[in-house]
């Protein structure tokens, strides 16, 4: 498999975290030279963002304040370990990246969708090659996610509907670009889950 630049998206506690570390385990067992990465974070200044804005109130930020932290946190990591992984010739695969801030922010935090599109192009300019989204029904995802009692469960804090909002927004997003997004049940096991990832990914090769 040549080098491609993988993304993970899904509501919190889909189990999307999972299935992109399962996924960097197989391939590098197959031999490929695999990079995993995470948004926020995923570079040292990213990472210092990340703690602004997956800790603390709910209410902490604005969309508008989130949209901004994110996209300076993304431009960070893209510098600094995904162009230069990508241009070594490794294939990145990354637990979240511009679609979450399509959604987060751009749909379900406020009607942010174009400002969103356009930080994006000026100060980002990159898309995934494949995305996977994997799909849970919210209630059961966020029960799981509260239940890691991780200290960043800001998002998960604003409740049940806002993550309803998010899957809409995924689904939605999926149909804008479905040669790029692929929609993945999440609601089976991980092992059947990481099969049918196995799956496509063989089928875009």
């Amino acid at each position: 498999m040549t080098a491609r630049f993988i993304t993970f998206e899904g509501i919190d506690g889909s189990g999307k975290s999972t299935q992109a570390k399962r996924l960097a385990a197989d391939l590098k067992a197959d031999g490929i030279d695999v990079v995993l990465t995470r948004e926020p974070g995923g570079s040292a200044g990213a990472e210092e963002i990340r703690r602004l804005l997956v800790e603390g109130d709910p209410d902490r930020w604005s969309g508008e304040t989130e949209l901004l932290l994110f996209t300076a946190a993304r431009r960070d990591h893209l510098e600094k370990t995904i162009l230069p992984a990508l241009e070594a010739g490794k294939t990145v695969i990354c637990d979240r990246f511009a679609d979450s801030t399509r959604v987060y922010q751009g749909a379900a935090r406020g009607d942010l969708r174009a400002v969103v599109d356009q930080l994006h192009a000026l100060m980002i300019g990159r898309e995934p090659d494949l995305t996977f989204v994997i799909d849970m029904d919210p209630s059961i995802a966020l029960h799981r996610g509260l239940a890691r009692a991780s200290g960043e469960d800001r998002f998960e804090d604003l409740g049940l509907a806002f993550q309803e909002k998010l899957r809409a927004g995924f689904a939605a997003l999926q149909s804008e670009s479905p040669d790029r997004i692929r929609l993945i049940d999440g609601n089976d096991t991980p092992e059947v889950v990481a099969q049918t990832i196995r799956s496509v990914l063989h089928t875009t090769s």
